[in-house]
């Protein structure tokens, strides 16, 4: 299949897998990854060298595990593209200008990515079909342009949210958290209704330190940014977010956290995290869904706390069309199948058709039987990465 035929493919299999039934059609998925691979084969010089590196003949594989791992690093080195540059629409990069060489992926179609991130978010974070007023707590589109997360907030709040403006939307503007700005936004919305509020862990972070610096809460005036940031001297000998400051959200708000927890500042833990997030929202921890995702792949995996009363806090969920699997971070081995599995992980993204089909991360994991996994943080001399640096960067950690 040439790559519109491969793209229309994993579309359908997206839709026919969006309610995530878990009954997956592991044949399709492995048909449809080897397809991907031999269309990359044939049109990325990497992956020729790739494959023949691992003495694998792309003619004769028939399943997604044959398939050697593209390791993200490759892409803050070189292009990785089934298509010529010219006819590119889209280009993610990696956050973290400050520790070296930004990874970049290229899109000749945003169409697969945005298919695959409406459906695993809904599936997530709604509850019905009903539009929801959507708050990020990042910058628009507008401002940055090359954001794989960026552009996923601003996905959500066209086909989730209702009809609001930018400046009702996104509340980091010119490199500053508009706190006031948010504090009207939310003080604004029906005690009783809903919210979908969408940050990284230390956008929130940052959030609650000016609200613990303003001694802030709803039902007190509107704090304006400079007197926020004049209090956050010191921030960086911190440990953890502060505590003190209250924003109730909607008493059916969903909040999406992503991001790692080890930022530019400092470093802070997530489950103390959720629990002061919680507190300060005044809403149940397990209505705060953590997510996962790379600037490399174009799929995510989520939480399912808030949709499924039997999820387990800190357990994330690849989508049907994307598997996560351990391997020994020595050999690159899979770890043997059976039980708990504690590897790093490769991940195989059937929505990267025109860039790398499998990818192998530094991310140490332990794989569930049932795919499901845990997210243990970076392998250890890894460099930091990730857009929750970003935010911090941005916000002056």
């Amino acid at each position: 299949m040439n790559a519109d035929a491969l793209h229309a493919a994993v579309q359908a299999f997206i839709a026919d897998h969006a309610d995530f039934p878990k009954n997956v059609d592991h044949a399709r998925f492995d048909a449809l990854a080897v397809a991907i691979a031999q269309l990359q084969v044939a049109t990325i010089p990497g992956q020729r060298r790739l494959f023949a590196r691992h003495g694998v003949d792309v003619a004769r594989i028939t399943a997604a595990a044959e398939i050697p791992a593209v390791p993200t690093d490759v892409f803050k080195q070189t292009r990785v593209a089934a298509f010529p540059e010219a006819l590119t629409v889209a280009t993610f990069r990696t956050s973290g200008t400050t520790i070296g060489a930004r990874g970049s992926h290229p899109f000749r179609t945003l169409a697969t990515y945005e298919a695959g991130a409406l459906a695993a978010g809904r599936q997530a974070l709604l509850t019905s079909s009903s539009p929801v007023p959507v708050v990020v707590l990042g910058p628009s589109p507008l401002e940055v342009s090359d954001s794989s997360l960026g552009h996923m907030n601003a996905l959500f709040a066209k086909h989730f949210g209702e009809v609001a403006s930018d400046a009702d939307t996104f509340f980091l503007r010119n490199d500053a958290l508009q706190l006031d700005a948010l504090t009207a936004r939310i003080a604004a919305l029906p005690p009783d209704g809903e919210l979908l509020l969408l940050g990284t862990s230390f956008s929130y972070v940052h959030l609650l330190d000016g609200l613990a610096a303003a001694g802030h809460c709803r039902s007190g005036p509107a704090v304006s940014r400079d007197a926020v940031a004049s209090k956050f001297a010191g921030v960086r000998e911190r440990t953890g977010p502060s505590r003190g400051g209250r924003m109730p959200l909607p008493r059916r708000a969903r909040v999406m956290q992503t991001g790692g927890f080890k930022g530019k500042s400092r470093e802070v833990d997530g489950d103390e995290l959720r629990r002061l997030l919680a507190e300060t929202f005044a809403i149940d921890p397990r209505a705060i869904v953590h997510e996962y995702g790379m600037t490399e792949l174009s799929s995510q995996c989520w939480e399912w706390t808030a949709v499924d009363p039997n999820a387990e806090t800190g357990i994330l969920h690849p989508p049907p069309w994307q598997r996560v699997i351990a391997v020994d971070p020595e050999t690159l081995a899979p770890v043997a199948p059976g039980g708990v599995r504690e590897g790093i992980a490769r991940i195989v993204d059937l929505a990267n058709v025109e860039s790398a089909v499998v990818l192998q991360t530094q991310d140490r994991v332990i794989v569930r039987e049932d795919g499901s996994f845990q997210l243990l943080g970076r392998l250890p001399g890894a460099p930091p990465r990730g857009c929750s640096i970003a935010i911090d960067e941005m916000l002056g950690g």
